[in-house]
């Protein structure tokens, strides 16, 4: 595994901010970490960069315990925070050359033309930071986060504050990137985890409340609620229909057409349902939630 986390717990002083958390993120994906503003997205991260200790639990960068790997599992990780800071005086290939060699790497003028080119910042290169807008600066911090070419990419909203053209820019750009490297994103935007993201993951109050491995086929778990439209062909006693175990609530449209919540997914207790009261179903159909539902009913 590229991340491994096991029953890791964060305090600062009684508050606690991450409470007993486990997650396993696999090489090559690309996983989208959300979660409302304050919920531990941005702690996590920094456990996992070896920039915040942790007294409790395990953190594994590569199958290397960060704690007892300081050195080894930072060369693994490019790191990319929120407030991107950079060094506003200096020329961009001055700047990436800088950090090359802080790296300890030498003859760095060809990588640092490479990832030029691979960001995008061939056009305003020869620019200071300070001049550049910020979905530029924002490339320079990607470019940066790459020149230790990381089995490991993590970024913490990264495309906050740019317009639709930028974003569309470092989406893009993120995408290319994830195809060789493990990236873990973390985010509150929904749009961000649709246009990049493979796996979501999301974490509300310090505690991991969903995993879903496929974005494109999120199930709603135990936590939430399924929702229902049913119709029969004949009249229906509401009362009656209320007796299935996993039904919540039964709003009744109709005297035959009814929209159920229910604890479970209960279409073969309806189809069952029909039999006993020689009924028959004309319409069953779940109702699918947005991304943006599922997040809120889990983060609310």
């Amino acid at each position: 595994m590229s991340i491994s986390i096991k029953n890791l717990t964060k305090k600062y002083g009684e508050q606690t901010v991450l409470n007993n958390i486990s997650l396993e993120i696999g090489a090559g994906e690309v996983v989208g970490f959300l979660g409302p503003n304050g919920a531990g997205k941005t702690t996590t991260m920094r456990i996992i960069c070896g920039s915040l200790s942790y007294e409790i639990g395990s953190v594994q960068v590569c199958g290397l315990e960060v704690t007892d790997n300081a050195l080894k599992t930072k060369a693994l990780i490019g790191y990319l925070p929120e407030q991107n800071p950079l060094y506003s005086d200096m020329y961009v290939a001055e700047y990436l050359t800088f950090i090359a060699e802080s790296y300890g790497i030498k003859n760095s003028k060809n990588l640092v033309e490479q990832l030029i080119d691979k960001v995008g910042l061939r056009p305003e290169f020869q620019k200071k930071i300070g001049q550049l807008s910020k979905g530029y600066r924002q490339r320079v911090g990607l470019a940066q986060a790459l020149i230790p070419n990381p089995k490991v990419l993590i970024l913490d909203e990264p495309t906050t504050g740019l317009d639709p053209n930028q974003l569309d820019e470092i989406r893009t750009l993120i995408r290319e990137i994830g195809a060789d490297k493990t990236v873990l994103l973390s985010t509150h935007i929904m749009q961000e985890i649709k246009a990049i993201c493979n796996r979501i993951i999301i974490i509300n109050k310090g505690e991991i409340v969903a995993d879903y491995p496929n974005i494109d086929k999120i199930t709603l778990t135990d936590k939430t609620n399924l929702q229902f439209e049913i119709e029969f062909l004949h009249k229906t006693d509401k009362q009656v229909l209320m007796e299935i175990t996993e039904i919540q609530s039964v709003n009744e449209k109709s005297e035959n057409y009814f929209e159920i919540i229910a604890s479970d997914d209960i279409r073969s207790k309806i189809f069952d349902f029909a039999v006993e009261t020689n009924n028959k179903i004309l319409t069953i159909k779940q109702i699918e939630r947005t991304m943006e539902e599922v997040f809120r009913s889990l983060t609310h």
